[in-house]
């Protein structure tokens, strides 16, 4: 994220606390901070390591925390996958992403159709939907070398 985009970023952050009348604590900045500057879909447990070298006495239950309160807050998104790790976007712009079922790692895709989808009517069910992602499953290509690798020894 270039430094203008990151400064409006934390200003977002400011602005929504003053708000709401929460506090704008120097572990949430700094947590935030740190996912802005991760562009690798960081792990909770991956931004802990990180923030851990700028506050050495965080918690990490203070980071899984925080991490949940920022992406409620919509200044960070939460990507899921089913059976592995969260992992935090700094992008809030509709992406979607590639998830390599091998090494787990997330990469951003953009497809115009996906972004053009019409979301059904899910009123009968009382669910109103706000927004969505669209993640495809697969092999990434440096794990499918890997196994051609393997498999020619």
């Amino acid at each position: 994220m270039d430094q203008p985009a990151r400064t409006e970023r934390i200003e977002l952050f400011r602005r929504l606390c003053r708000e709401r009348g929460e506090r704008c604590t120097v572990q949430r900045r700094v947590i935030l901070e740190t996912v802005l500057d991760l562009d690798n879909h960081p792990s909770a447990d991956l931004i802990f390591d990180a923030v851990k070298n700028r506050l050495p006495g965080i918690a990490r239950t203070t980071v899984y925390r925080s991490l949940e309160h920022l992406a409620g807050m919509g200044v960070i998104t939460k990507a899921c996958h089913p059976g592995r790790a969260a992992r935090f976007d700094p992008r809030l712009d509709l992406h979607h992403h590639l998830v390599c079922l091998q090494c787990n790692e997330f990469f951003d895709f953009e497809a115009d159709g996906l972004n053009e989808l019409t979301i059904p009517d899910t009123s009968a069910f009382g669910f109103e939907v706000n927004d969505y992602r669209v993640q495809l499953r697969g092999i990434c290509k440096s794990c499918r070398e890997s196994e051609m690798k393997e498999e020619s020894k």
